[in-house]
C-alpha cells in the first residue's frame, strides 16, 4: 500500500513595493502542499512582484479547460490556415527513397550538431569526438545539424538494416586495432556494400560514409562500393590529435565553399612544419595552408594556428557538392499538430512509428503541456504530405490530428514562434483564507494588476517534471558533471506507485536487467524503452550509459540540462528580488533594445549598469536579465553574481564548461527577462449552477464562479506561472 504524504504549511514569500525607497518587502502566505524536502526547497523561495491579495480556484480540471494555441512568427496562429509565405511546393521524392523503420536503438546516430558516429564511444579512444580547436568549435546547439542529419539519411534510407549495421561494426573494428596500436597484417581489410545500380545513390554513400567516418574510404568498382580503411587519416594522426583529423578529414569531404578549417594552436615550429608538409603533399591541389598568430598571445611565446582553405581556381570550377544536390531531394512536410492530454515525446514516438521514420526526423518550435489541448507547428522529414494524410483516422485514437498539411523547404528549429495564446477556464473559484472581500472585486483587481505590473518569470513547474523523487534538473546536473551511469539510475526511479511502469522501474533498479525490463515495461514509454534497448545493448557501464543517453534525440538530450539551468535561474530571481527588490542597482545586467527575442538577447545587447546609472535611475526593472548558465554568458558583478558562484561550487561545477562532449552536448547560455507581462487579455466570469440531491424531493441549486481568460505569452513564458502571479496560489 503506498503510504500517504503528510501535509505542511510553508511561508512563500510575496514582494511589495514600497512607496519611499522601491524596495520589495515580503508579505507571507500560506500554501498546503504536500511534504517533499525537494520541492520545498524548490518552490517555497518563490516570489510575487504584485501585492493585491488573488484569489483560489481549479486549473486543468479537464484538458479541454487548458487550450494552447502557437502564434507563428508572423504573429498567427498555427490552428488556423497557414501562411502562404512560409509554404513551398516541392517536387515528389525520388523511386529509391526506401520507407525507414523505427530503429530506437540507432536514434544516437540521428541528432545533435556536430554529432558523429555513436558506436565509436562503446569502443577504446571514445574521446576523439571532442570538438576540436576548429572555427566550429562552438557550434553545437539545440538545434540538430543538418549535415549530420542528410549523412543519417542518406545511410539509412539507401542501406538495409543488416549491411547498416555490419558497416558499425568494420569501422568500429578498424578503430579497435588503431587505438591498441595493433597494426592491420596482410591486405588492407575491406568491407563491401554491395552493387548499387543508381549512380546517383552511389554518389551519395560515397559521400555520406566518407562523412559519417572520416578514417574510412570508398571505393567503386563496376557499381559496387568498398569501404576501406584510411590510411592518410592514421598517419595524420601521428602529427595531430585524433579529433583534429576526424574534423579535417569531415571538412575536406564537404567541401563547403568559403569555409576554412584551423587546427589548435601550435607553439612548435618544426612541427607545424610537419603540419604544413602533410596536407601540402597529399592534398595540395585542392588546398592551401597559411599560419596566423592567435589574437591573444604572449609576444615571447607565441601560439600559430594553421588554417586551410580551398583553393580558390579548384574550388571555383569543382562540381557540385553531393550535399548540395541531396538537399534538393529531401521532402519536408508542415502540419500543425493538435494533441489532447498527450506527453509531447510520446505523441512524436508514435507519429514516427505510423510512419516508418524515427522521432528526430520530426522538428517543433516548442514544447508543449500534456493536461491539455495543444495545437503546435511541426514540421516531418522524408514524409510526403500525402503519405501524412493518410494516418489522420490510425492517429485518432489518440487523441492526436494532424491538419494545415503541406510542403515547405526546411525543418523547424526551438524557439522559432512568437509566443503562445492561451484560453483557461479556472473553475471552483473562492476567496483566499480569511479574506471576506467581493470575490468578483478580488478577480477584477488581481488580473488588471497583473496586465499592468507583470509576473516574475520563472520557468513552470513543467520544466522539470511531475515526479516527486526525481526531477529532470537532477539528471541534467548529473549529465554536466559526466556521471552517465548516476543520471542512467535517475531516469529510470520509479515513484512510489504501485503501476505497470514504476514496477519496471523497480525491477531494474534491483537488478539492472535491461532485457528482463523491457519484458515489463509498457511499450507506449518510448524513452524508456529506447533506453533500455541500449542498455540491453551495452551493458550497464559508464561506456553503455553513455550509448544509451544517445538513444534520445539531441532536443531531448539536452532537455535535461537545461533543466538544471532553469532550476538556477528560477533561484537566482528569487534571490535577486529578495536582495534588491524593484531597484536597479551597480552590476546588473539590462537588455538594450527592444526588438530583440526573449533568451536570444547577444551578448552586445547585455549591458552592466554602472554606479552612475543607478543613481540616476536610468533603467527600468523591466529590462533586468539574468544569465541562463552557458559557456558564452556573463554574470552580474553584485551579489547576485557571486550568489552563481557559490551555487555552482555548491553543485560541484567550479570547473564546468556546459559542454559534455561525450554527449554532443553544448550549452552557450542565454539571457531571461526577470519580469514578463500578458498581452491581449480578456476575461469573463461565468456562474455554473450544480444541483446537489439532499434527500428525495428536496433540491439545492448552489451557484459557483468560473473564469474564463485569455491572454498571449511571449515564447518561452508559462501560463501557469503567470496564473500563479494573478491568484497568489501555487499549483
Amino acid at each position: 500500500m503506498v503510504s500517504q504524504p503528510r501535509i505542511v504549511l510553508i511561508a512563500v514569500a510575496v514582494f511589495q513595493e514600497t512607496n519611499t525607497q522601491g524596495l520589495l518587502r515580503p508579505r507571507h502566505c500560506y500554501l498546503r502542499m504536500e511534504e517533499d524536502t525537494d520541492f520545498r526547497i524548490r518552490f517555497s523561495s518563490l516570489c510575487f512582484v504584485t501585492d493585491h491579495v488573488g484569489f483560489r480556484g481549479t486549473i486543468k480540471s479537464s484538458p479541454s479547460d487548458f487550450v494552447v494555441i502557437e502564434i507563428d512568427e508572423q504573429g498567427q496562429l498555427v490552428n488556423k490556415a497557414p501562411s502562404k509565405l512560409i509554404s513551398k511546393v516541392l517536387p515528389e521524392p525520388n523511386n529509391f527513397a526506401k520507407k525507414t523503420k523505427l530503429d530506437l536503438q540507432n536514434l544516437s546516430f540521428e541528432e545533435g550538431s556536430n554529432q558523429e558516429v555513436s558506436i565509436f564511444a562503446g569502443c577504446s579512444g571514445a574521446d576523439q569526438y571532442h570538438q576540436c580547436g576548429s572555427e566550429r568549435e562552438d557550434t553545437i546547439s539545440d538545434g540538430t545539424s543538418k549535415g549530420e542529419e542528410e549523412t543519417v539519411d542518406v545511410l539509412g534510407t539507401l542501406l538495409d538494416e543488416k549491411t547498416n549495421e555490419l558497416l558499425n561494426h568494420f569501422a568500429c573494428d578498424i578503430k579497435e586495432k588503431w587505438n591498441s596500436k595493433t597494426e592491420l597484417i596482410g591486405s588492407s581489410p575491406e568491407f563491401s556494400l554491395g552493387r548499387i545500380l543508381d549512380k546517383n545513390q552511389r554518389a551519395l554513400l560515397h559521400s555520406a560514409i566518407r562523412q559519417k567516418f572520416p578514417f574510412l574510404i570508398t571505393v567503386g568498382k563496376n557499381s559496387e562500393i568498398v569501404v576501406k580503411p584510411n590510411l592518410e587519416y592514421k598517419e595524420l594522426c601521428h602529427l595531430v590529435s585524433e579529433e583534429e583529423a576526424f574534423d579535417f578529414f569531415k571538412y575536406l569531404d564537404a567541401k563547403k565553399e568559403n569555409s576554412k578549417f584551423t587546427f589548435k594552436p601550435d607553439t612548435n615550429k618544426d612541427h607545424r612544419k610537419a603540419v604544413h608538409h602533410f596536407v601540402n603533399k597529399k592534398f595540395g591541389n585542392l588546398v592551401e595552408t597559411k599560419s596566423f598568430p592567435e589574437l591573444n598571445y604572449s609576444a615571447g611565446n607565441p601560439n600559430v594556428a594553421i588554417t586551410v582553405r580551398f583553393r580558390e581556381k579548384t574550388h571555383k570550377h569543382r562540381k557540385r557538392s553531393l550535399f548540395e544536390y541531396r538537399d534538393q531531394k529531401v521532402i519536408y512536410t508542415a502540419f500543425t499538430l493538435r494533441k489532447e492530454n498527450l506527453e509531447m515525446f510520446e505523441a512524436v514516438g508514435f507519429l514516427a512509428m505510423k510512419l516508418g521514420v524515427i522521432p528526430s526526423d520530426f522538428s517543433y518550435a516548442g514544447l508543449k503541456d500534456k493536461k491539455a489541448v495543444t495545437y503546435q507547428a511541426m514540421v516531418v522529414r522524408k514524409v510526403t504530405p500525402e503519405r501524412l494524410k493518410n494516418i489522420e483516422k490510425e492517429i485518432e485514437k489518440k487523441k492526436m490530428n494532424v491538419f494545415n498539411i503541406r510542403s515547405i523547404d526546411d525543418s523547424l528549429r526551438l524557439g522559432q514562434l512568437k509566443g503562445n495564446h492561451f484560453d483557461i477556464v479556472i473553475r471552483n473559484l473562492k476567496n483566499q483564507i480569511n479574506d471576506s472581500a467581493n470575490l468578483k472585486d478580488r478577480i477584477l483587481e488581481a488580473i488588471e494588476n497583473v496586465k499592468n505590473k507583470g509576473f516574475v518569470n520563472y520557468y513552470g513547474p513543467q520544466r522539470f517534471g511531475m515526479g516527486r523523487k526525481v526531477h529532470t534538473d537532477q539528471i541534467g546536473l548529473a549529465l554536466l558533471k559526466s556521471e552517465m551511469v548516476e543520471a542512467v539510475k535517475l531516469f529510470l526511479t520509479p515513484e512510489d506507485l504501485d503501476d505497470p511502469v514504476n514496477r519496471a522501474k523497480k525491477y531494474f533498479l534491483q537488478t539492472e536487467d535491461a532485457k528482463g525490463t523491457l519484458s515489463l515495461m509498457p511499450e507506449f514509454k518510448v524513452r524508456e524503452r529506447a533506453l533500455l534497448e541500449s542498455l540491453h545493448r551495452f551493458g550497464m557501464t559508464e561506456e553503455g550509459c553513455i550509448q544509451a543517453w544517445f538513444s534520445f534525440p539531441h532536443s531531448m538530450r539536452i532537455f535535461y540540462v537545461h533543466a538544471y539551468s532553469s532550476k538556477i535561474w528560477n533561484e537566482a530571481v528569487s534571490y535577486r528580488l529578495g536582495t534588491y527588490g524593484s531597484r536597479v542597482v551597480e552590476g546588473d545586467l539590462v537588455c538594450l533594445g527592444e526588438d530583440v527575442d526573449d533568451e536570444h538577447f547577444p551578448n552586445n545587447k547585455v549591458h552592466l549598469v554602472t554606479e552612475e546609472e543607478e543613481s540616476a535611475n536610468t533603467y527600468a526593472i523591466h529590462q533586468v536579465v539574468l544569465p541562463v548558465l552557458g559557456y558564452n554568458i556573463q554574470y552580474p558583478k553584485n551579489k547576485v553574481g557571486q550568489w552563481y558562484q557559490e551555487i555552482l561550487s555548491r553543485d560541484g561545477l567550479q570547473t564546468c564548461r556546459f559542454k559534455v562532449p561525450t554527449l554532443k552536448l553544448n550549452v552557450p547560455g542565454c539571457y531571461r527577462q526577470i519580469l514578463k507581462c500578458p498581452h491581449n487579455v480578456s476575461y469573463q466570469l461565468k456562474e455554473e449552477h450544480d444541483t446537489d440531491v439532499k434527500m428525495e424531493g428536496s433540491h439545492i441549486d448552489e451557484a459557483t464562479l468560473s473564469l474564463l481568460i485569455s491572454f498571449d505569452l511571449d515564447a518561452s513564458c508559462y501560463a501557469t506561472v503567470c496564473l500563479r502571479e494573478i491568484m497568489k496560489h501555487d499549483f
